[in-house]
């Protein structure tokens, strides 16, 4: 099995994920959440603030960035036969997922799903499924999170 072609795509989408984070801006990301009512809506929890699950922009931007990146580099870990590695990476993710804020959790699913299929399934790769699952995530992450 050639492996070459979709690790290469793998590299350049973990560029392209890094690349847009940075310098987070709580700001934008701030704006972005809802203007909440005190009357009618009640207190944002962790997962449904501005940041998701996450303190502040710059944690949020963090973790996101390295995980989306991650996504792309789990076949690699099956490739290379790291079992323990890989469900740990997967395990990761999917507590990432959880943890986004709401503006990105259909998004980032949609991205952990495409990439825990590509483990098994190299066509993620060469179809643009793998491309197409990231871009609204790397779209995220540039509007939220560089300068």
């Amino acid at each position: 099995m050639n492996i070459a072609r979709p690790l290469a795509a793998t590299a350049l989408l973990a560029a392209l994920a890094l690349s847009g984070c940075s310098a987070p801006q709580a700001a934008s990301m701030a704006s972005s959440a809802a203007p909440a009512s005190p009357s009618s809506t009640p207190s944002p929890s962790a997962k449904s603030g501005p940041f998701g699950g996450f303190a502040s922009a710059a944690e949020a931007c963090a973790k996101i960035s390295e995980q989306a990146t991650g996504a792309t580099l789990l076949p690699l870990a099956a490739a290379q036969g790291k079992s323990a590695q890989l469900e740990e990476r997967k395990a990761e993710l999917a507590a990432t997922a959880e943890r986004v804020p709401d503006s990105l959790k259909a998004d980032f699913a949609k991205l952990k799903e495409v990439a825990v299929a590509g483990v098994t399934d190299q066509t993620v790769f060469s179809s643009g499924k793998l491309q197409a699952a990231m871009a609204p995530v790397t779209k995220w992450i540039t509007t939220n999170c560089s300068k």
